[in-house]
């Protein structure tokens, strides 16, 4: 079988693309596709060394600064990767990969991290906090996106099989495609996050990109109110300066660090605090394979990844819980659950385990397993 690999766009190394090294490490053979290609020689790494084959999209001026303004030239973009030769085609989707043309007797495997969030239903949050609820520029990006949706939704007949990160992105896409969904966990790099030997230091930790549905600055401004907690806050993003005007003595804030400092972080910090509502993510997980529980905004892929000391996730329940939920993107909801945190003890080894459910090679084997089945399915119908 010759297997074709398509990804959205290679500019950074974050979550979906974590997704994508374990799909190439499934499938070693395959050649790969996307949008455009900036990584370098150190991020390639990650992807066995392979170079995406590009569309126009690639030569567009300032095309790695700009790539998401490119949006409305997408679909006609991923349309023009000529995948004929292939037997099954694997896309990585978060955005428009999914959309690639296959024929009938080729298998399209779409594992879809989301659909186009701020083209569904995130689209009057995303609006909303681009400041652009009214005028002419709202007017065009709402076509834009209203021209998305009917795109979207039209290449959603052109998978065979989807594939969820999360239930609740399963959920989504019956939403918005009407199709069933296998429900496949990204991997979490358990072997590189770890528990520290040494007993843990006294702040809570957050690390995130400094964007607006992050939250960041509501965990800031929580912080604030509470002089005797101490925050250690890591990341960089469009809301980095409006985030440090709310800093105070007892929060310190480091900007973008290298990985092996956000471990460190995460080994020593007492409690990790995630405010954002999420597809799955996965630093919080990562902070639980390093030992340290975590309080999250109660929705989103975090209802499937901590176990709160209040509810049984699977067959982990109360005794081992690995975190605690806030119900409300709000400072009182998240002062709240601090306090409440304050009086618990959280067993650093429930976390560890809980974390291992999600690692590397469970996706591998599970992601190869699913494939292969429908493989099999698929061709021996032909």
């Amino acid at each position: 079988m010759k297997i074709a690999v398509v990804h959205d766009w290679l500019i950074t190394y974050s979550g979906a693309e974590r997704v994508l090294e374990q799909i190439l490490a499934c499938f070693p053979q395959t050649d790969l596709f996307a949008v455009v290609d900036f990584f370098d020689d150190k991020q390639r790494v990650h992807l066995q060394n392979k170079k995406a084959v590009t569309t126009f999209i690639q030569k567009f001026p300032l095309a790695k600064k700009l790539c998401q303004a490119y949006l409305p030239f997408m679909p006609l973009a991923i349309e023009q990767l000529d995948l004929s030769k292939y037997d099954v085609i694997i896309s990585n989707s978060h955005a428009v990969a999914k959309g690639v043309i296959t024929g009938p007797d080729q298998l399209h495997i779409s594992y879809v991290n989301s659909p186009i969030r701020y083209a569904w239903d995130l689209q009057h949050q995303y609006l909303k906090e681009a400041g652009l609820s009214t005028g002419l520029r709202s007017y065009i990006v709402r076509k834009t996106l209203h021209k998305m949706r009917i795109w979207d939704l039209r290449t959603a007949n052109g998978v065979d099989c989807f594939v969820a990160n999360s239930n609740f992105i399963a959920k989504r896409i019956w939403k918005v495609y009407r199709r069933e969904a296998a429900v496949i966990y990204p991997p979490v790099d358990t072997n590189y996050f770890i528990p520290a030997i040494e007993k843990k230091d006294d702040f809570y930790l957050t690390v995130s990109r400094l964007t607006p549905y992050k939250k960041v600055g509501l965990i800031v401004k929580a912080f604030a109110k509470l002089p005797q907690q101490k925050l250690v806050v890591i990341g960089d993003g469009s809301q980095r300066q409006s985030i440090q005007k709310h800093i105070t003595p007892n929060i310190t804030f480091l900007g973008q660090q290298p990985t092996s400092v956000i471990k460190e972080y995460m080994q020593r910090a007492k409690a990790f605090v995630f405010a954002a509502e999420e597809d799955f993510g996965i630093t919080p997980l990562e902070a639980q394979a390093c030992g340290t529980p975590v309080i999250a905004y109660g929705k989103g892929g975090c209802l499937e990844t901590i176990c709160d000391v209040g509810v049984d996730v699977g067959n982990i329940g109360n005794k081992n819980s690995t975190g605690i939920f806030f119900t409300e993107q709000t400072e009182d909801s998240l002062l709240a659950a601090i306090e409440k945190f304050e009086s618990l003890s959280i067993d650093p080894k429930n976390c560890r385990d809980n974390a291992l459910r999600f690692s590397e090679e469970v996706f591998k084997v599970k992601f190869k397993e699913f494939v292969e089945k429908e493989i099999g399915r698929f061709f021996g119908k032909i």
